[in-house]
């Protein structure tokens, strides 16, 4: 049996607009006890997303006032999205193409095709044991968790 991007997602992503402060982002994200927020436009668009490592990175060490700092300003942008009936190899693969631990999981076939149904990241992976029993997958799944680390 195939196992697919829908079956390991964490399904409806928790958001926050882009002209949040990162004050209110990283409160919620430790109310939810997420390691990411989908950022959304004025007109409720995913736009973006904003990480743990982005918190770090782009405020925590230089300093910045994080009551003063937007989601637009240090969202990791475009968004990297993958269909839900894709499989976990292409999860993979694509995490490793374009160097992300977050991909944004969208319906296949929707008129909402640019809505967020779910997320999904390397830790959600490891769930399966026979994706990580098979070497070449378990060597890729490592490149990618190697970063959590």
């Amino acid at each position: 049996m195939t196992i697919l991007v829908r079956d390991l997602m964490r399904k409806n992503p928790y958001t926050v607009a882009e002209s949040a402060s990162i004050q209110d982002t990283a409160r919620i994200m430790n109310e939810k006890k997420v390691s990411s927020l989908v950022i959304l436009d004025k007109d409720n668009n995913p736009v973006g997303l904003v990480t743990e490592r982005d918190l770090v990175r782009k405020v925590c060490v230089n300093d910045l006032p994080t009551s003063r700092v937007s989601n637009k300003e240090i969202m990791s942008s475009p968004l990297i999205t993958i269909a839900s009936e894709s499989s976990v190899s292409t999860a993979t693969d694509l995490m490793l193409k374009n160097n992300v631990r977050h991909l944004l999981v969208i319906e296949n076939e929707s008129k909402y095709s640019n809505q967020p149904i779910g997320i999904i990241t390397p830790l959600d992976l490891v769930r399966i044991e026979e994706y990580t029993r098979d070497e070449g997958r378990k060597d890729a799944l490592e490149k990618i968790l190697e970063y959590y680390i």
